[in-house]
C-alpha cells in the first residue's frame, strides 16, 4: 500500500510539497477539519495551511471553545467564521466577495468595520454534511461573526469532485478569496493557489 508524504498527506504521485512556497497573510487562519475528510485525496486543507505562515490545522469533531481549538487564548467575537456557498436570506446579500451577516441571515450594518475588526477566520473543512455537524457540535461557534462567501470564481475541482451547489469551493479557495478581501490584497488569491492547482493537475493525469 502506497504510503502518504507525510508533509502535504497525499499519496508520493500526487505529492505537492515542490509547489509549497509559503506566504505571509496578517489575518489568522484556522481550519477545523472533520476525522473523516483527512483522508481524500482531494482535500485541500492541509495545503492551505502549508502555504500560509499564519495558520493552523486541526482535526476533530469538538472542542470546549475556540481557545482550546487555537491552542491560545481569543475572543470569539473578533473571529469570523465561514459557510461555503450563498445564504438563504430575506434580503438579498450586497455583491461582494465577503458579507458579513446576522444570526438570521441578513447582512448586517457596518460591513467595513465589523470586518476590519477580525482578528482570525475559522474554515469549516468536510462535505456539507461534515461542515453542519462540526457547527452544531460547537455552541462556541454561535459567538463568532458569521461570513458568507461569494466566490467570484467556479471552483478549480472541476469535474474532479461533484459539489452541492454551484458556488461551493474548497477548503483553500475559500481561504485564498476571504483573505483576499479582508486584506485588501487581490493578489494573494493567485499566491495561494498554485499547489492546489499541481494537485488538481496530477490528479487528471492519474486519473483512469
Amino acid at each position: 500500500m502506497e504510503e502518504n508524504c507525510p508533509t502535504c498527506e497525499k499519496p508520493a504521485n500526487m505529492c505537492v510539497c515542490a509547489a509549497i512556497s509559503p506566504i505571509e497573510n496578517r489575518i489568522f487562519t484556522l481550519i477545523l477539519r472533520h476525522p473523516q475528510e483527512q483522508d481524500r485525496k482531494l482535500g485541500s486543507a492541509r495545503i492551505a495551511t502549508l502555504q500560509l505562515k499564519n495558520a493552523a490545522l486541526k482535526t476533530g469533531l469538538s472542542w470546549p471553545n475556540l481557545s482550546k481549538a487555537l491552542g491560545r487564548p481569543a475572543d470569539q467575537k473578533n473571529w469570523g467564521i465561514l459557510f461555503l456557498g450563498t445564504a438563504k436570506t430575506s434580503v438579498p446579500l450586497p455583491p461582494r466577495v465577503l458579507t458579513v451577516v446576522t444570526k438570521k441571515g441578513n447582512p448586517a450594518d457596518g460591513q467595513e468595520e465589523l470586518l476590519s475588526s477580525l482578528e482570525g477566520i475559522i474554515l469549516l473543512d468536510g462535505t456539507w454534511q461534515q461542515a453542519k455537524a462540526l457547527w452544531w457540535r460547537n455552541a462556541w461557534m454561535l459567538k463568532c461573526r458569521r461570513l458568507v462567501l461569494q466566490p467570484p470564481h467556479l471552483s478549480l475541482y472541476g469535474n474532479l469532485r461533484k459539489e452541492p451547489r454551484r458556488e461551493s469551493v474548497s477548503t483553500i479557495e475559500a481561504a485564498a478569496y476571504t483573505l483576499a478581501a479582508l486584506e485588501n490584497a487581490p493578489a494573494l488569491v493567485e499566491n495561494i493557489l498554485p499547489p492546489f492547482r499541481v494537485l488538481l493537475d496530477r490528479a487528471r493525469g492519474h486519473k483512469k
